[in-house]
């Protein structure tokens, strides 16, 4: 078996080492990822100017791109042999609700789901490494446990979510939904030393909203939390009704 990993906090993150080490035990492993931190940049590809992917001394691959373009360069280019899973992360930060639509570490295992390998993301609540080190037998189980399933369903990859508590504290595995995150104040008007208005994205406050399968309460209550995404985002629900506007010709 083999198997991709990467992330979009860069190369040199503790959290794309672990899931490596992690991998290592179940499959061969190649590493591909970004020469610096691509957080926020979602699902991008780098097109106005070549790419540069480098070989690390210990056989990983820098990229001087996105996180889709590393998994685009990764399966068409820079492995010899298909993988047959591609792992993203271990992220630094929760990817839930509407952090799926920004997050590089999500766009990653969405790339590999375009390219039809199954893509599975994994992201941390918390901010402590050493925390996030304490994950390395329960995320072997979680690893064991993924590339034994026979077949994944076309279109779907999986979004999870470690909470921010070692991995002593962790009270089970939740299959959840995606709640919803509203974000106030996070734009901070500054200005340059020149004058200039300027404006900072991030920060302020967050309030989350969903049902009590949400993604972020089952995070909030010591759960990991594991989300089926589909790529296809039409709302088949809403075909008949839009059909009825008369937009046809």
């Amino acid at each position: 078996m083999n198997i991709l990993v990467t992330n979009d906090d860069g190369i040199l993150a503790p959290g794309v080492a672990l899931l490596a080490d992690v991998c290592r035990e179940v499959a061969t492993v190649t590493v591909v990822a970004p020469d610096r931190e691509q957080s926020g940049t979602s699902h991008s590809l780098t097109l106005h100017r070549p790419l540069r992917p480098a070989r690390r001394p210990d056989g990983a691959w820098q990229v001087d791109g996105t996180p889709t373009d590393c998994v685009m360069l990764a399966v068409q280019a820079l492995i010899p042999e298909r993988p047959d899973f591609v792992f993203s992360g271990v992220n630094h930060g929760p990817n839930m609700g509407e952090d799926v639509l920004y997050s590089g570490t999500v766009a990653a295992a969405m790339e590999a789901v375009t390219l039809d390998v199954p893509g599975i993301a994994i992201s941390f609540s918390g901010s402590q490494p050493e925390m996030l080190g304490t994950y390395r037998h329960l995320l072997v189980e979680l690893v064991r446990r993924i590339t034994r399933v026979p077949r994944f369903p076309e279109q779907m990859l999986l979004n999870i979510n470690l909470p921010a508590v070692p991995a002593s504290e962790v009270l089970g595995i939740r299959v959840t939904k995606l709640g919803s995150r509203f974000f106030s104040e996070s734009l901070t008007r500054m200005t340059d030393p020149w004058g200039r208005e300027i404006f900072w994205i991030g920060g302020g406050t967050i309030t989350w909203t969903g049902t009590e399968n949400s993604d972020h309460l089952a995070v909030a209550e010591g759960y990991i939390s594991v989300t089926p995404l589909h790529m296809d985002l039409t709302n088949y629900s809403l075909l008949e009704t839009v059909k009825g506007w008369a937009l046809e010709g």
